[in-house]
This record gives structure tokens, C-alpha cells and sequence, in this order.
């Protein structure tokens, strides 16, 4: 009898696992930025600490027979109105300072339009009116008020009166000039 020659055992090292710790890191941070999101929606979708009005629900509530009752039904007690605080007067201080920065530009952009035509001098007036608006929608103080909206208002004339001058084509300088007086009579005003 033949025996068969046994094949020869070697022993050889295992290959190592792959190291998947970077697969590891990306899916704990998208879980992580998940639950990020969640948090933010829930924060900002969800009501917080607002009771709704009475009588004001969501949902259709069940109605009874008509039965006749022994209690009085309730009758609803007037909620109080609340009437907002009298704005604050500023001080001439404060309200230089709210305005200062819309006056200082304002003769700025008047040397702009001095030096352009056409649709470059009609930005800048635009930007100007934009600006005067926000001088007219200001509070001034109760001892500049009325001289504060008058000069505001015939500001506000002079640039209407630059603007056609502009789209006009015609000379801008007396138009420039009027609306520069206007400006420095609102910053001797304030104090500027």
C-alpha cells in the first residue's frame, strides 16, 4: 500500500483587519449634525411658553344637548388693555448721534452728483432720499421737533428739485447748492 504523501502545514500570520476608525469619525459626525438639525427645528418650530387665547383652539370641541343647566354659564371678565409707554424723549446728544452719520454723508454725495450725470448722479439721489427718509422717520427731541421736521421737509424738496435737474439734464449747480444749504441748516441743528 501506498500512502499518499500529507501536504506540509505552514502556519502563516493573519492579515490584520482594516482599520476602519475614519468611517467610524464620519458616521458619528453626520449623527452628531443630525441631531443638530433636530434640535434647531424642534427649537424654532415648536411654541414655547404661549398659552393660547381662550376659545382658541386648534381642534372642534364636543358640544351637549340643549339641555337646560343649574349653573350660571360663565360670563368672560374684560382683560385689562395694556397702552404702550410714551416714547422717550432723546436728548439732542442721543439724537445727534442717531442722525449724525445720514448728515455727514449727505454733502458727500452732493460732491458726487456735482461730478457725474445720468444714471450714476440718479443713484446717488436715490441714496439721498433714502437717507432723508430716515431723517424724517426719526424721533428729535421735543425742542428741535418742529424745526426739525420743517428742515427735514424742505431737504427733502431740494432733492426732488435735484432729481428733475438731473433727469432733466439740465444745470445742477443751483439744485446741489439749495440741497447743501438745507443739510447744514439740519446739522447746525443738531450741533454738527
Amino acid at each position: 500500500m501506498m500512502s499518499e504523501p500529507t501536504p506540509e502545514l505552514r502556519w502563516a500570520p493573519v492579515e490584520p483587519k482594516p482599520k476602519n476608525t475614519g468611517r467610524v469619525w464620519l458616521i458619528i459626525g453626520i449623527v452628531v449634525a443630525a441631531l443638530a438639525i433636530v434640535g434647531a427645528l424642534l427649537f424654532f418650530l415648536l411654541p414655547r411658553g404661549e398659552e393660547p387665547a381662550p376659545g382658541a383652539s386648534g381642534s372642534p370641541s364636543p358640544t351637549g344637548t340643549t339641555a337646560p343647566s343649574a349653573s350660571p354659564s360663565p360670563t368672560e371678565t374684560p382683560t385689562p388693555q395694556v397702552t404702550p409707554p410714551a416714547p422717550v424723549d432723546p436728548t439732542v446728544d442721543v439724537f445727534r448721534e442717531q442722525v449724525g452719520g445720514w448728515l455727514t454723508d449727505a454733502p458727500r454725495g452732493l460732491d458726487i452728483i456735482a461730478g457725474t450725470t445720468g444714471d450714476d448722479a440718479l443713484a446717488v439721489v436715490d441714496t439721498l432720499e433714502q437717507d432723508a427718509r430716515r431723517l424724517s422717520d426719526a424721533q428729535p427731541p421735543s425742542s428741535i421737533a418742529q424745526q426739525w421736521h420743517d428742515g427735514v421737509d424742505a431737504y427733502s424738496k431740494r432733492l426732488a428739485e435735484l432729481r428733475a435737474a438731473v433727469t432733466d439734464g439740465s444745470d445742477t449747480a443751483a439744485s446741489i447748492d439749495a440741497a447743501r444749504a438745507a443739510v447744514t441748516d439740519l446739522q447746525t441743528l443738531v450741533g454738527l
